[in-house]
Formats: structure tokens, sequence, C-alpha cells
């Protein structure tokens, strides 16, 4: 028997990975990441002109983080331009003219302060995100990538253009610590330990919902498997309530080539 034939094939349920911790990351490689964040986001067509944000902590002892300068398209976005803000929306950096959009600083600082380990926040107006999120159901497990979501997604009623302080309360308690939440009439959100975890999840979610608004449309009964085969799905996919820091590595990687073959700009 051939040597070929007798070698034993690694297989894999999860979108795993090794991953560079996110502390050990310098400032420097950390903003080069985020920014390929941006730039892929906008490559998959996910971004809203100059609105929402991807934000990630930067590594060390001070309550700070990056997130885009208020303005620029995801597609503007660089490794130097990121802004570096602290816990209550402060500009670090004195002599920067940059302005932060105030409803993404509210919506982002909450996660960060009370979610130290998700290091990596994104919200997203995608079109299939926006319009499950205005109707009278919730994502439903009618899919194998929707099932990764399984009891972890949050859902938190629309209240106006995000601007009041006490609104980060309810935000966070409908989150209940889950990594994925539906804002209602509004959009998506996610938290990971990664920058790369976010991303892949945020794509895997909208996904989801795409899959469940093209059922819907069909008219069709749906067929959901039971409370057991969803959980055991989920934990196969993520193996816990919250994605390890592996999770969407090799994908994020991928999308990195990708975006290097069209464009490297982003990390000037």
């Amino acid at each position: 028997m051939s040597q070929q034939r007798n070698a034993k094939l690694k297989l894999t349920a999860d979108e795993g990975g090794e991953a560079q911790s996110h502390d050990s990351m310098t400032e420097a490689e950390l903003r080069e990441e985020l920014a390929a964040a941006y730039r892929i986001t906008h490559m998959l067509g996910m971004d809203s002109l100059i609105y929402n944000h991807i934000s990630a902590r930067v590594p060390g002892p001070e309550k700070h983080f990056l997130i885009n300068p208020f303005g620029l398209s995801y597609d503007e976005v660089t490794a130097s331009n990121l802004v570096k803000i602290d816990i209550d929306g402060n500009l670090i950096d004195a002599n920067s003219a940059a302005s932060v959009n105030f409803a993404g600083f509210l919506i982002h600082g909450a996660i960060h302060e009370a979610s130290p380990g998700l290091h990596c926040v994104m919200h997203t107006h995608t079109e299939a995100g926006v319009a499950l999120a205005g109707l009278q159901t919730e994502l439903l497990p009618l899919n194998q990538g929707a099932m990764a979501f399984y009891g972890r997604v949050g859902y938190h009623d629309y209240e106006g253009i995000v601007s009041d302080v006490e609104e980060r309360k309810r935000l966070l308690l409908a989150m209940g610590g889950k990594p994925a939440l539906v804002l209602r009439n509004h959009g998506l959100l996610t938290a990971a330990p990664t920058i790369a975890g976010a991303i892949v999840m945020m794509i895997a979610l909208d996904k989801a919902c795409r899959a469940q608004l093209s059922m819907h449309q069909s008219g069709q009964p749906l067929i959901i498997p039971s409370p057991e085969v969803c959980s055991h799905t989920a934990a196969q996919h993520w193996r816990g309530a919250v994605p390890p820091a592996s999770y969407g590595q090799q994908s994020f990687r991928a999308l990195k080539r990708r975006l290097d073959r069209l464009d490297e700009s982003y990390k000037r």
C-alpha cells in the first residue's frame, strides 16, 4: 500500500489556525492588521460609505484602542491614519486633527470596557444584516453556518441613533457576554479575541442572514434541526461560548493575500 494511502488526514470542523497572541503584538503590527480588516471589508462590499467601525484594543495596561478616523471611506484607511483613543473617547495623540464618530465610540467603548478579552469589535450595516434586524424573527439555525451562532447571538431593541451613554448598559445587557449582537432596525455586531475572529465571524453572520432571507422568500416550510443537533454543531465550530483566538486565522490570512494582490497601500 502506498505511503499516500497510508497517510492520515487532519480533519478540522472549525475555522482554526495558529494565532499570535493579541497581547504579544506591537502597535505597528496591530495597526497593519486592523487597516487590512477595513480594506477587506471594503473589498467584500460590506462597508457603508464613511460609517461603521472596526476597533481593536492596543496591547498594554492602558485602556486604549484603535478606530477609523471619521470621514474616511474604508478603502482610505491605512495603518498610520488609524486613530488611538482611550475608553472615554479622548484622542491620545493631542496633535491629531482626526475625529471619531461619537455613536461608534459609545458602542465600541462599552464592549471594550466590559469585555476585556474581546479585543476586536466590528459593526456593519450590510443589507442582509439590516434586513434581518428589522424582521420579527431571530437568526435561525437553518444551515451549518448559521448553527455556529446557536445560543451565541444577543438582540438589542432600537432606541434611535446611539447618543445616550445610558444605552450602553442596555446594549451590554442584551449582548449578555455573547460574541454576536443583532441591533434591531440597525445592523450587526461581532466581538472576538482577535481581529481575524471578528471579521471572519461577521462574514459568516452576514452570510447566515442572507441565506435565511432567501429561504423566507421561497415561501417553503423551513427545516430546523433539533436543539441537540444545533448545540452540538455550534460546539464543533467554536468549542466554547466564545470563539477562541485561533478562530478565523486561516481565512483571514487568505483574505489578506487576496487584498495584497490588489492593493498593499493599507500598510502605509
